[in-house]
């Protein structure tokens, strides 16, 4: 389901409420929303009450599939972590060498920051 506004389909609410019964027949047969405007701004959509459930549980199922992906992305990091400690291929830290780390990583997030606000 594709659903796009058009500019056909952007009314104000005071030529909606004079035209109701029209824009309700136009909203089912085309099963498009309309978009009602206050004083020029965008305020309501009007949507055929169908097309309106199929949207939500579309969403609904895009939903549960990125929930998916990112678990089993997580499954994938967690076992290259447990193969990288089981190879031997971690840094242990104490507290001086920890505050350290920390500080260098503060630090290349401050410089990257930097450069995406230089861009």
């Amino acid at each position: 389901m594709n659903i796009k506004i058009n500019l056909e389909n952007i009314q104000t609410l005071t030529d909606f409420k004079r035209n109701a019964k029209d824009y309700l027949e136009r909203i089912k047969s085309t099963k498009s929303p309309l978009v009602l405007t206050v004083n020029g701004k965008a305020e309501v959509v009007v949507h055929e009450a169908q097309a309106f459930q199929q949207m939500i549980d579309k969403l609904a199922r895009l939903e549960e599939e990125l929930e998916k992906f990112k678990l089993e992305a997580l499954r994938s990091q967690i076992d290259i972590g447990i193969e990288q400690l089981e190879n031997g291929q971690y840094t242990e830290y104490d507290d001086e060498s920890l505050s350290a780390f920390f500080a260098k990583i503060k630090a290349q997030g401050q410089e990257n920051l930097a450069d995406s606000d230089s861009l």
